[in-house]
């Protein structure tokens, strides 16, 4: 029975599909104008891994995830404009390289992954909704001392929705305290938030029945959610700093539409802090995902941030990703010697049911709350099994179960020789081919009784972090 903390209820839920055996599951995806930063990487993993785990339970075909595209935005314009570019060249170019890096992590693609300018129709149908209702409404011009509002902007009237602070647990006279309207703003209320912008001159823009503009953030989500999902839907999810108001204004201009509830659960992922302070571009304390892969190797990253529960705050640092790479290639040292093949093929998939007690402990921990530190620690009582077990079969059996749950979170996806042999962030390493050279070059030395020799060039591979293990079958080695 999958349990899930849900953000709305601030309670573990048993997960109940709407439709039984069918999950819609939408998440907020990048805004595409920069590459994407390690706060990017835990959204990814983390719902790549809730996606992935549905799909175990109800099978692929009974799963639609949709992560959207946000490809404009006031940042968008303004990154473009310095650019000297239009800003769907920008934003094509910044889609793809999110492409590169999730690939990059071993993020299956969502099912659906719509993109906000594809979908005015479907944002304008949504604001005349709420317009038409006396929810929504065109910004009077005469109240901007400026005149700044005469193409009519449209906004959200926040007291028209009851419920409003629901999902964020914030209380509206407490939001309210200490706003006040500027004199440039056309609102009825300090906190009614904007659905259509009217145009600026050289700005991107669409024709609407308020004038040409472009829509508020918060629409475009609500929009592309419910065309892709139907208006109600079963999960929601975000970083945490989505929760509000982003996430909440999805939920007043949604069930005020409607007139039914938006989503069942929602999701919420930690912040990611670096060396234990909240990563904020404004500090300059983030990194690039491209960058941290010069570094670190793809898996090893997705490990780091498995390795913490999806909920808590993840602490980048060095040193916690180095204990990330030890521990990864911990599991990897326990798959030498088995044949790649031997642990994946059909053959071996056949012998793998999940009757056991390892498969019930990792399952355990994935149905409370998606808890992958609990998982990994069954995969690493398998490797403490294997280590302890006389009977090669035995041997083996343990190792195609250890690849196969190891699957359901993305890790050991490579063969072990591939791993531990790939070299990440030295450009002064020795290569694959020069230490194979060098392995073969020992071989020689030894047949000719040059211990000098052999000795010489294990201190050298040794200095370049190279590991030789000498066995009955030759050498091997791992770095």
């Amino acid at each position: 029975m999958l349990k899930i903390y849900n953000s709305l209820s601030a309670k573990k839920e048993e997960f109940i599909p709407i439709r039984p055996g069918k999950v819609s599951m939408y998440v907020c995806g990048m805004t595409v104008y920069d590459f994407c930063h390690i706060g990017h990487a835990r959204v990814l993993v983390v719902f790549d891994i809730v996606s992935r785990y549905f799909r175990h339970i109800y099978g692929k075909e009974n799963v639609t995830y949709v992560r959207n595209v946000t490809d404009i935005d006031d940042k968008i314009i303004q990154r473009a404009n310095e650019n000297n570019e239009h800003f769907l060249e920008l934003t094509r170019r910044f889609t793809d390289a999110m492409h590169e890096d999730s690939e990059a992590l071993g993020i299956l693609p969502p099912d659906i992954e719509p993109k906000a300018t594809e979908h005015m129709p479907q944002i304008l149908n949504m604001i005349k909704t709420l317009v038409d209702k006396g929810i929504a409404y065109q910004a009077d011009s005469s109240s901007s001392q400026n005149n700044l509002s005469q193409n009519n902007d449209v906004f959200y009237q926040i007291d028209k929705f009851q419920e409003y602070g629901k999902l964020s647990k914030k209380n509206l006279d407490e939001l309210q305290a200490g706003r006040r309207v500027g004199v440039e703003e056309a609102k009825r209320n300090p906190l009614d938030f904007v659905l259509w912008k009217a145009a600026k001159e050289n700005e991107p823009s669409w024709d609407s029945p308020w004038g040409k503009g472009r829509p508020g953030w918060h629409i475009e989500c609500s929009a592309m959610s419910t065309h892709c999902l139907h208006e109600h839907f079963d999960l929601h999810g975000g970083g945490l700093d989505l929760q509000f108001p982003h996430h909440e204004n999805e939920i007043a201009q949604s069930e005020a539409c409607t007139d039914q509830k938006f989503v069942n659960y929602w999701m919420h992922n930690g912040f990611v802090k670096i060396d234990d302070e909240k990563m904020s571009k404004s500090l300059g304390n983030f990194f690039i995902i491209r960058d941290v892969l010069k570094v670190y190797a793809p898996e090893v990253i997705r490990y780091f941030i498995l390795n913490s529960h999806y909920r808590s705050a993840l602490n980048y640092s060095d040193d916690n990703l180095d204990k990330a790479k030890a521990s990864l290639s911990s599991l990897y040292n326990t798959l030498i010697g088995f044949d790649d093949d031997d642990l994946t093929n059909e053959s071996s998939k056949e012998q793998i049911n999940d009757d056991n007690a390892y498969s019930k402990s990792f399952f355990k921990a994935m149905d409370d709350d998606f808890n992958t530190p609990k998982a990994i620690a069954v995969l690493f009582e398998i490797t403490h099994d294997i280590h302890k077990a006389s009977d090669q079969n035995k041997k083996l059996k343990l190792a195609i179960r250890l690849k196969h749950l190891a699957g359901f979170l993305g890790l050991l996806q490579q063969s072990a020789e591939s791993f531990l042999q790939s070299g990440v962030g030295d450009d002064g390493q020795l290569s694959a081919e020069k230490i194979e050279q060098l392995i073969q070059d020992r071989a020689t030395a030894k047949a000719d009784k040059n211990w000098a020799e052999c000795d010489r060039i294990r201190d050298l591979l040794q200095a370049d972090g190279v590991i030789l293990e000498d066995g009955p079958e030759g050498t091997r080695w791992r770095r």
